[in-house]
């Protein structure tokens, strides 16, 4: 017995990051840099995304600067566990659009002794709390929130404003359909959408 306690004692320890904010704040950004570094301290790392995010590649998690990493589409939170088995460093991009499934597989990535580093809205379109994003964040050892510059009067920008008509949660989408507002600005602007859907 004693020798499993000292056995359990040398466990190296995990941990989760997560790094949320709007679109176009730059998250997936923060997400390659932290996975380049561990990558230049030589650890073990693997990236992983949900199957639904094909907006720029089938496979590689890509920013909106353009700058890439291959990764591994998943189906569900739980595939995740059975690929991160040999790795040191766990990546995961679009964390909103997987369910709160994700929130029990990071913490027993962690409980492994993995490093587990997590990136996605934390508010969906009406600027409400997405997915299991802040479960996360309150599980979370680290919490970065990251923002983007207001298209409307240009102070930090913390809400994703969706400019085109479609009620569903998930639209995938790009400049064409979401544009990051402040607080002030999101607000003005979900106004004006209430409006014109009364008038309408």
């Amino acid at each position: 017995m004693f020798l499993e306690k000292d056995h359990n004692k040398s466990v190296r320890s995990g941990w989760i990051e997560v790094v949320c904010g709007s679109m176009f704040s730059g998250k997936t950004e923060e997400l390659i840099r932290r996975l380049n570094r561990a990558r230049i301290a030589k650890q073990k790392v693997e990236i992983f995304k949900p199957a639904i995010d094909t907006r720029y590649d089938d496979e590689d998690v890509v920013s909106h600067d353009s700058n890439s990493v291959s990764s591994t589409p998943v189906q569900s939170a739980t595939q995740i566990l059975f690929y991160a088995e040999d790795f040191e460093v766990v990546g995961i991009d679009e964390a909103q659009f997987f369910d709160n499934e994700l929130v029990q597989v990071c913490n027993e990535l962690a409980a492994k002794g993995k490093r587990v580093i997590v990136a996605g809205l934390d508010m969906d379109y009406l600027g409400k709390p997405f997915g299991p994003i802040p479960n996360l964040m309150a599980s979370a050892e680290y919490v970065t929130k990251v923002h983007a510059i207001c298209m409307s009067c240009g102070n930090l920008a913390s809400y994703s404003h969706r400019t085109v008509k479609n009620d569903n949660l998930v639209v995938l989408g790009e400049t064409d359909s979401y544009e990051p507002l402040c607080r002030v600005c999101f607000q003005e602007a979900l106004e004006k959408s209430d409006v014109a859907g009364n008038i309408n």
